[in-house]
């Protein structure tokens, strides 16, 4: 976090700063998550189950900024609640009794994103009150599970942000398409892992002081 405010006032004083502010926003949107889960033994050896998964998100953020002399907007944004991905559960039982571990039960998983901070720049479009929109993610993806016999970690991702807002006043207004990296955890007892692929679309409304 440290690392990313002092580029922020890096970038400012590089751009000319002429304003700086901060604000709170308000989003919604959609994530869109593809996920598998490759198990190593089973009845009939490896299995994979995958998944896809559409979830609507609500969340608030705070931010701070600065318009240089050219326009430019530089900024960092940071959401303090987590956003959920999706969660899902499934029952699985043992059919063969020579198996050396029993897998059977009912598995409930759950992932979130937090911590969300990004790094943005907003680029005036023509003489409007236009300009397009891009940034970098950066966030933890957590996750939550009941498992028979493991659970999975954390890990931390990057992304990616292109979209394009309109300024009235105090006022903007964002539609954003974020894609972030791709993701793989294993599980603690080594018998699985499961690899995700998260995008998201949004649109903020934020308020500038």
């Amino acid at each position: 976090m440290k690392k990313i405010i002092a580029i922020i006032f890096s970038l400012m004083f590089l751009n000319g700063i002429a304003h700086a502010g901060m604000g709170v926003s308000f989003m919604a949107g959609q994530f869109s998550t593809d996920g598998s889960e490759k198990e190593k033994s089973g009845d009939k050896g490896p299995e994979t189950n995958s998944k896809s998964i559409k979830e609507t998100f609500y969340g608030a953020s705070i931010y701070f900024e600065g318009t240089g002399d050219n326009g430019v907007t530089i900024g960092v944004d940071y959401v303090p609640l987590a956003l959920e991905l999706g969660s899902g559960s499934r029952t699985d039982t043992t059919s063969d009794s020579n198996e050396s571990t029993d897998d059977s039960g009912t598995y409930k998983a759950s992932a979130d994103v937090e911590h969300l901070i990004t790094l943005y720049t907003n680029i005036p479009m023509g003489s409007g009150d236009t300009y397009g929109l891009l940034g970098v993610h950066y966030a933890e993806v957590t996750t939550s599970e009941t498992l028979p016999n493991s659970t999975y970690g954390d890990k931390e991702v990057f992304g990616a942000q292109v979209g394009f807002g309109m300024k009235r006043g105090n006022l903007k207004y964002e539609l954003s398409y974020s894609d972030f990296e791709s993701i793989s955890l294993s599980s603690t007892s080594g018998s699985s892992t499961v690899s995700a692929d998260a995008d998201a679309l949004t649109f903020k409304i934020a308020y500038g002081f």
